[in-house]
């Protein structure tokens, strides 16, 4: 059986509650699982019955403007419950997991001064890996060596950048593949940067977040009612404006820059509205990818450690009593022992 989530104190379950918390050991709850799995509506219900505040962890939900698309819930729907990380970023800005790193820091330490319960809520395990395990400590991004090296790849191939690598760091170019082109980048940027080898970086290890105690949520619904859950989702958004939404955002100055728009359902839309595909091929060619990225974001988070998996939705009544009820078998303080036993047997 896997670990057991660990639980932070949690003084009565029901009514709204201030949460309690010894220095090194503050709460906090992370709900992971597949798109369309209800984790927006758990996080808020959590939010509401825990004194909570949502922190998002979804990387095209930090852009202003991308709101259809990326599935983000409306502000009049929200129920009053604060949430942070949202339309932060404009749409053709650079944003890494280090800086996502570096907000999500300073929401914490905001929602701690004010003993709230943080509540992250999203699908981007790579920003959450990069809150809770942290990240190596590498130069800072240089747009314009990145530039010379994609002009590189341009004139020369990849091959020619995996080689060069191999010059600087073989253990690098040993792992990454010549296909990768953004990791190809990334790789010798540190190493013309730093003066050494990537892998010289990693060896050193990185520092996780500390004086937290980390809650996983896991909802884990039944594959065929989540793919139909998908599709009606695409079939809502693109009715909802996505084609609109997209087109505006195409219109913006530096609109080749808007990174955000080659993530799902827009980089469909976006063949639409250059007429390389009919309507009914852009919603298809959405709900499919979304279907892989759901399958995908469940092989990602099942290579979590200390996640407790619930069968379901996290919509569902039913679900959320059994995780509240769950939550209710903590100890009365903080750092005093872990959840009794989960709700539901983990994901296997």
């Amino acid at each position: 059986m896997a670990a057991y989530a660990r639980a932070a104190k949690i003084c009565r379950i029901g009514a709204p509650t201030r949460m309690k918390g010894s220095v090194g050991n503050y709460p906090l709850i992370v709900i992971v699982g597949p798109t369309a799995s209800g984790k927006s509506e758990l996080a808020l219900v959590l939010a509401e019955r825990l004194s909570g505040e949502v922190v998002n962890y979804d990387s095209v939900q930090l852009y202003r403007g991308f709101d259809v698309g990326s599935g983000k819930l409306p502000s009049a729907e929200r129920r009053g419950v604060a949430h942070h990380l949202l339309d932060c970023l404009e749409p053709a800005d650079v944003f890494t997991a280090g800086d996502y790193r570096r907000e999500a820091l300073k929401v914490l330490a905001d929602l701690r001064d004010r003993t709230k319960l943080p509540i992250f809520a999203g699908g981007t395990g790579l920003y959450l890996r990069a809150l809770l395990l942290g990240l190596f400590e590498g130069p800072v991004r240089s747009e314009a060596l990145r530039e010379r090296l994609r002009a590189m790849v341009e004139r020369r191939g990849r091959e020619f950048l995996h080689r060069l690598l191999a010059r600087l760091d073989t253990a690098a170019a040993a792992r990454i593949q010549p296909r990768d082109t953004q990791k190809l980048i990334r790789a010798l940027e540190v190493c013309i940067l730093s003066k050494q080898p990537l892998s010289a970086l990693h060896a050193r290890g990185r520092a996780g977040l500390e004086g937290y105690r980390v809650i996983k949520v896991g909802l884990n619904p039944p594959r065929a009612e989540l793919y139909h859950r998908i599709n009606r989702r695409v079939e809502r958004m693109f009715a909802a404006g996505l084609m609109e939404e997209t087109q505006a955002l195409l219109h913006r100055p530096g609109a080749a820059r808007i990174k955000p728009l080659g993530a799902l359902g827009y980089r469909q839309a976006c063949l639409f509205l250059e007429g390389k595909a009919s309507r009914e091929e852009a919603v298809s060619a959405t709900q499919a990818a979304t279907r892989h990225y759901a399958k995908r974001q469940l092989t990602w988070f099942r290579r979590e450690a200390d996640i407790t998996w619930f069968e379901g939705f996290g919509d569902d009544p039913h679900v959320q009593s059994r995780i509240m009820e769950t939550l209710g078998r903590t100890p009365v303080t903080a750092g005093e022992g872990a959840l009794a036993s989960p709700a539901v047997m983990p994901v296997r």
